[in-house]
């Protein structure tokens, strides 16, 4: 059966020095979001989620998003080059972690940069934003270890939002979702729903019906509901503010096979 792990990294102590691009500072309550992450933990554990605890990197303030880090495709681990200096020190712990997992690892190599955050699978489709943090020679990059595999890798252009998926996610039946005023593109995606929240763009299938989300998204849980899922709520607020999203908490991993 098709594996249901999950890799995750307890906050640094450092968080609030955390980076921010596109919205303004705010303050974070470093112990609130240590709460929040458990929370978070806690309901992929819920739902039948084996949760792997990255060794935590307590110097890079924005390690808890793990995310970033390395993209999956079926079982091989690309580990990423992140294209923020200050968050290159992370990959090390999650090559790790992979690597004992069983994975086939590769890496993105200068000049190219590439973060996890900018990749979308849809089944065999991987959307790459390119923008900010992803640039033309990691996408190639990524196109060179991917497409032999069997992807389909389709460049979306990124500039409104830090990654490609704080601006889309998709729902389980593969309908890309994404809040309009974001988005470069939305006429890339053949399949579309828009959604009334920003953070309604933001979803973790958890398997089945089930969706976890943020709670400052309650229009679009509303919406998903209304349309049969299930609507699955944390509180993310204080990563939020760092420009995080639910995806950014944790890779899943899917595709490893006992």
């Amino acid at each position: 059966m098709p594996s249901k792990k999950a890799l995750v990294r307890r906050p640094s102590p450092r968080l609030a020095e955390g980076l921010v691009t596109h919205i303004e500072r705010e303050k974070v309550d470093a112990d609130l979001a240590v709460e929040q992450w458990e929370a978070y933990v806690d309901a992929l554990r819920t739902h039948g989620w084996e949760t792997i605890e990255v060794d935590p990197a307590d110097d890079c303030p924005d390690s808890v998003f793990v995310e970033d880090t390395v993209v999956m495709y079926r079982n091989v681990a690309l580990i990423a080059r992140p294209g923020a200096d200050s968050r290159r020190a992370e990959t090390a712990g999650v090559e790790e972690a992979v690597a004992g997992l069983g994975c086939s690892v590769n890496w993105i190599w200068e000049p190219g940069t590439l973060e996890g955050g900018d990749v979308l699978k849809i089944g065999d489709t991987v959307y790459v934003g390119r923008g900010g943090r992803t640039n033309a020679a990691g996408v190639q990059q990524l196109r060179a270890a991917f497409e032999p595999l069997g992807a389909r890798v389709v460049s979306v252009p990124v500039s409104k939002v830090l990654h490609l998926k704080s601006a889309v996610t998709a729902l389980p039946d593969g309908t890309v979702i994404g809040h309009i005023p974001k988005m470069d593109t939305p006429s890339l995606f053949a399949r579309f729903l828009p959604v009334p929240e920003e953070a309604g763009s933001h979803v973790v299938l958890l398997g089945g019906a089930k969706l976890l989300m943020a709670a400052s998204a309650p229009k679009t849980a509303e919406l998903f509901a209304d349309l049969g899922y299930e609507p699955v709520v944390v509180d993310i607020s204080e990563f939020e503010k760092l420009e995080g999203c639910v995806t950014c908490l944790s890779v899943r991993l899917r595709e490893l096979y006992a």
